[in-house]
């Protein structure tokens, strides 16, 4: 008799603590109790732009006096779309009966009511905090009581003169568009899976990134202050070994080294930001005297770029995308057989969990800063190359 078959097969469900990100999902809080970026600065024009972050209808725009707001679309009077306002010096007025907000929602002007609305300041549009930091627009969409700094990270700061701050949002990886059609967590979660490189990146789809890369590591997970860490050993055979090290940082922070193995602290930083629950986009910090840097750094698939192969070539080499969408608009983890090598991916739903938990009791989950002193964030991840002195001074720093 034939046994496994997939005859009355029962399919699990999605691990949705985790995945989903709207208003009062358990992840959702624990992300909105950290600012995250939302658009590029120069997205904020005199222009109404749409946005969806954590599942929520957003307007952006920028007064003529230049001053970024973001407020809830559906204006308090009738219900008009934001999206047809109009921008002028210190805030947007509404296409219907021309009520004006300013960009923490406070109504400046009902003018069909007499001197232009008496009781105006008893209405307020809902509206998010935005600051403008590293060329891009970040929002806090938490409790006020709770709202903290915003970060700085140490690897982007103090550019020297020859450096530019490069500034992305159009995905990493060159694994598919800008705009994400899958659950963010099965990205995020991939940067503590170093053993799909070899296998994706190199045996199925060639040597997508350095010769490197396609070996076999050695790795060990650790938890860290701010999330979780894996530390990758290659042999190279030539009486170094490269010591590999990412990260994941809460809530939703890739920090992945070059895979052109730049020697190291790693000089880009990742944010994997859900639209809704089957939509994301990455924002990407990089500083390089090259502009063009994250541009070169793309994968190619036989030294084509991802957006020129045919349904065949992306079934003949698989990249991220095709990999991470394939799991599902959101995977069903509880079908998931997870194994050694699968390590990192559950320390990190294990510290979700954590984190779920701590920020429904009140706490203050990790990375999260109310003192100056605390608001510069040390990045550890990077490449460095041991038998090398300069590096192994380098991986010493990140032990330290």
């Amino acid at each position: 008799m034939d046994t496994g078959t997939a005859y009355g097969l029962r399919l699990g469900a999605p691990l949705n603590d985790l995945a989903q990100v709207g208003p009062g999902t358990p992840y959702g809080e624990v992300l909105r109790s950290y600012w995250q970026p939302v658009a590029k600065v120069e997205d904020a024009t005199t222009r109404p732009l749409r946005l969806r972050v954590l599942g929520e209808d957003l307007i952006l725009f920028r007064t003529r006096k230049g001053k970024a707001g973001l407020l809830h679309p559906r204006c308090v009077h009738r219900g008009a779309s934001l999206y047809y306002g109009g921008v002028e010096d210190d805030g947007i007025r509404c296409c219907y009966h021309g009520w004006v907000f300013d960009t923490e929602g406070q109504c400046l002007e009902q003018p069909c009511e007499p001197d232009l609305g008496l009781h105006r300041d008893r209405v307020r549009q809902p509206w998010y905090p935005v600051q403008e930091q590293y060329g891009l627009i970040w929002a806090y969409l938490g409790d006020p009581a709770k709202k903290p700094l915003l970060p700085r990270y140490d690897t982007l700061e103090d550019l020297a003169p020859d450096e530019h701050l490069i500034v992305n949002d159009a995905g990493v990886g060159g694994g598919g568009p800008a705009l994400l059609d899958f659950n963010w967590l099965q990205h995020w979660e991939n940067v503590m899976d170093p053993f799909h490189v070899p296998i994706l990146h190199a045996r199925f789809s060639g040597f997508q990134f350095t010769p490197e890369m396609a070996l076999l590591p050695e790795v060990t997970y650790e938890y860290t202050d701010r999330g979780v860490r894996s530390i990758q050993l290659r042999d190279l055979g030539d009486g170094r070994t490269l010591r590999r090290v990412t990260e994941v940082m809460f809530p939703n922070i890739r920090v992945v080294p070059s895979p052109k193995l730049s020697s190291g602290q790693t000089n880009m930083l990742g944010w994997v930001v859900p639209v809704d629950d089957v939509n994301f986009k990455i924002f990407t910090l990089a500083r390089d005297t090259d502009p063009e840097f994250l541009d070169k750094l793309r994968s190619t698939h036989e030294g084509r770029p991802w957006r020129e192969l045919d349904e065949a070539d992306h079934q003949r080499m698989p990249g991220d995308y095709e990999a991470q969408k394939s799991q599902g608009d959101i995977s069903l983890h509880s079908e998931d057989h997870l194994t050694t090598t699968d390590q990192g991916v559950a320390m990190v739903r294990r510290m979700m969990a954590k984190q779920i938990k701590l920020v429904a009791q009140g706490g203050t989950p990790p990375g999260v800063a109310f003192d100056e002193a605390d608001r510069l964030v040390h990045i550890e991840g990077g490449n460095y190359f041991e038998g090398d002195a300069l590096t192994e001074e380098l991986a010493a720093a990140v032990d330290d």
